[in-house]
């Protein structure tokens, strides 16, 4: 078990480094360590970005190394369908390392779409954990085969996770519980979501269930409260950037981006709406899924799982220790929210000095605008074009709908 708290204690130092800006006898303080504390275990099984979208935007070719935050995993198996050439995976978070792994590790491992899906589609059954102790957990490497090994606060074995339900788990997980105990209590249950047939119908729905919960005072007052986002792991300074971005204040903000979840995608084809309203993909595999998920991918993830490497690190570390000109495809999700001005030029630094020619940089923000001008020095932003028009037509179809903004940058030739 040493790895395992060694683990620990690394995601608590990366966590403290990235979010800690102010002093502990501070409330901004106090909110921030509550924040880190809560996001040193699992946060997020699913990851909660289109990789559709994503792969658009980034224009993979078979040449390609593309460096990625890792989350949850599921869009750094999902790019492999785009056939590159590598894909490195950072995290601060060695729960999501943890995670991703034992994705790759089931990918190269299992014979069969079925039990691949059976492990992270349906995520749940007894014969998850017996695939995982008989098939998956020898061929772990030490760090991640002692945190599916391990217990969680209520002593249950990590394991334990994949038969009692993947997504009902991590702070996301128990989140989505907390919104849907909290609809029912006001009389409303996000699950109606699911029968609409179409989306005329799911607006309707929508009107009449969960937009009348904005109007309550409970709900409007849960709202104004930093801590009431960690569990999408929105941290105090992505919370402030976020409630800024409207004069309505945070409660205009989330109805905004739900609504746009329940109305503006159709269910068959959203696995993001499935997973907040029902908790889980559409049952039998009959909707919408990650690309990794689907049974059309699976030999070509297969094929290709070798050639990810996952790591316990900051982006900016790891670009720091990576030769000149040896990056294709950056993908941050939203991770520069978290950033100050002086970490945002530290990384844009390295993605420079890193990045072949035509590289292209993708990240999402809380605001609609993107964050880089007035944020880091213009001769570096200058090396970078901002896809303006692309960036707001990709943001329209980015079925997870809870960003304000999506952005693709491309390195500009020298001296154009």
């Amino acid at each position: 078990m040493a790895l395992s708290n060694a683990a620990r204690w690394a995601t608590a130092d990366l966590l403290q480094q990235a979010v800690h800006r102010h002093s502990v006898f501070t409330i901004d303080g106090l909110r921030e360590r509550v924040f880190t504390r809560a996001f040193q275990n699992l946060v997020y099984p699913q990851i909660w970005e289109d990789p559709v979208v994503d792969l658009e935007a980034l224009d993979i070719t078979p040449d390609c190394h593309v460096v990625t935050i890792a989350s949850g995993g599921c869009n750094v198996l999902s790019y492999l369908v785009a056939d590159p050439a590598r894909v490195t995976a950072v995290d601060l978070n060695g729960a999501h390392v943890a995670l991703t792994r034992l994705k790759l590790a089931a990918a190269r491992r299992l014979d069969s779409h079925a039990e691949f899906y059976a492990l992270f589609g349906d995520a749940r059954g007894a014969a998850n954990v017996g695939v995982y102790e008989r098939i998956l957990r020898p061929h772990l490497d030490p760090m991640t085969r002692a945190y599916w090994g391990g217990r969680d606060r209520l002593g249950r074995r990590r394991s334990g996770m994949l038969e009692r339900g993947l997504y009902s788990f991590g702070l996301l997980g128990r989140f989505i519980a907390a919104l849907h105990l909290l609809a029912r209590v006001q009389g409303i249950d996000p699950r109606v979501m699911l029968t609409a047939r179409n989306v005329q119908e799911q607006r309707e729905i929508y009107a009449r269930t969960l937009a009348t919960l904005f109007r309550r005072p409970l709900v409007r007052w849960l709202l104004d409260r930093p801590a009431s986002l960690f569990g999408l792991g929105i941290p105090p300074a992505q919370y402030r950037a976020l409630a800024g971005s409207s004069s309505g204040g945070i409660a205009e903000v989330v109805e905004a981006r739900l609504s746009r979840l329940a109305c503006d995608f159709d269910l068959k084809d959203n696995y993001f709406a499935w997973q907040a309203f029902g908790r889980g993909y559409a049952p039998k595999g009959q909707g919408a899924l990650p690309p990794y998920l689907e049974a059309r991918n699976f030999a070509d993830i297969k094929a290709r799982a070798g050639r990810v490497d996952v790591r316990l690190t900051t982006l900016t570390e790891h670009l720091a220790a990576q030769p000149h000109a040896s990056v294709d495809r950056y993908v941050l999700l939203d991770a520069q929210d978290w950033m100050t001005d002086h970490d945002l030029t530290g990384l844009w630094r390295q993605i420079t000095r890193t990045a072949r020619p035509g590289a292209r940089v993708i990240f999402r923000t809380a605001a609609a605008e993107t964050l880089l001008p007035e944020r880091i020095p213009h001769a570096l932003l200058a090396r970078w074009r901002y896809e303006a028009a692309r960036s707001a037509e990709l943001h329209k179809r980015d079925r997870s709908a809870i960003y304000g903004g999506f952005h693709l940058y491309v390195l500009r030739e020298q001296g154009a």
